[in-house]
């Protein structure tokens, strides 16, 4: 029923060298980082800090898409303009958020599962009827010593289809996130190795539920050494990496895979980004983009610290970053950017 449109929409999130701003945080995460800055940790600077990042000047010359957390649904700016007007408004298209986090795979110890398909179903179409018409939903994986096992990947996998099946059946883009985490100290190698197994029994479900792959974006982690590894390795090895392993197992007909920076310095997961589009732009059957969240929003978070009168040099900062990865996708971003701003 919703075949075209949900191309339509894919096609509208990837165009035009723009990304997907991730502003999903959960509560417990935005707190986390408010703290660490001195922010009072209450809904009222959650949403002034949101107004600011959605009322940032120009921001749709980088941003195609913005994912949103439920509490943010409903938030206003203090004149009294709901969020979602303002994205409409500058041609942004308003996604959700609807995983519940995961929690601990049972009688697999290290390993976890994705919460979050209960009341699905409704839920989208309350979405949809707001305007919504992209949903994110996450699932993590963990690599160290005898994982992840052949279940953590399957059940992950399978619960990435059904969430898929169940957004295209609400005539909303799902964009699937099967995160490879950082965290560890395994080679290059390795994340390659176990990336390429997740996303092939990812697809496998997405074939098995139905998944329209015209109507799906991708969000994947950059395979990339593990952050305690000592052998950390360049830019254009990390881009090899990654765009070799893609091209393996992820279809042609996948409408956009769009990074997740998964803790990545700021400029490093630019850079990468960069160096992708640089070296194998020409070979690849998908658009690649961004969805960031901290590589686009923290150093504006950094300036703002929840003070009114740093609310203009932090939207710059934001604006500055979603430009700085709208040229990577282009493979025009280059370090004299960041010099340029400093």
């Amino acid at each position: 029923m919703y075949t075209l449109e949900l191309k339509n929409i894919a096609e509208r999130l990837m165009a035009d060298d723009k990304g997907l701003l991730a502003m999903d945080e959960s509560l417990g995460t935005c707190n986390k980082r408010f703290k660490a800055l001195g922010i009072p940790e209450t809904e009222e600077f959650r949403r002034k800090y949101r107004e600011l990042i959605v009322t940032t000047p120009n921001l749709e010359e980088s941003i195609s898409g913005a994912i949103l957390f439920e509490e943010t649904l409903y938030q206003k700016t203090e004149t009294g303009t709901s969020f979602l007007d303002i994205l409409e408004h500058k041609g942004i298209i308003s996604g959700i958020k609807v995983d519940k986090g995961v929690v601990l795979l049972p009688k697999f110890p290290g390993e976890k599962i994705a919460e979050g398909l209960d009341g699905m179903r409704e839920r989208l179409a309350g979405y949809y009827e707001l305007g919504l018409r992209f949903a994110k939903f996450r699932a993590v994986i963990a690599i160290d010593e005898g994982i992840p096992t052949k279940t953590c990947i399957k059940a992950n996998a399978f619960t990435l289809g059904r969430y898929a099946a169940l957004c295209q059946e609400a005539g909303i883009v799902p964009v699937v996130e099967p995160e490879v985490l950082m965290d560890g100290d395994h080679s290059i190698q390795r994340c390659a190795e176990v990336t390429r197994d997740v996303l092939k029994a990812v697809f496998n479900e997405l074939y098995e539920q139905r998944v329209s792959l015209e109507g799906m974006i991708l969000k994947p982690n950059m395979i990339l050494p593990g952050l305690a590894c000592s052998d950390q390795r360049d830019t254009e090895e990390i881009a090899a990496e990654t765009i070799t392993s893609f091209l393996r197992v992820v279809p042609a007909a996948v409408g956009g895979i769009a990074f997740l920076s998964g803790g990545q310095a700021y400029q490093l997961a630019s850079e990468r980004l960069n160096m992708m589009q640089h070296r194998y732009g020409q070979l690849m059957p998908w658009p690649l983009t961004f969805s960031f969240s901290r590589a686009i929003q923290q150093p504006a978070l950094d300036i703002w610290k929840g003070e009114d009168k740093n609310k203009e040099a932090a939207q710059e900062m934001l604006y500055h970053r979603a430009a700085c990865n709208s040229a990577a996708r282009r493979a025009e971003y280059s370090a004299a950017m960041e010099q340029i701003k400093a």
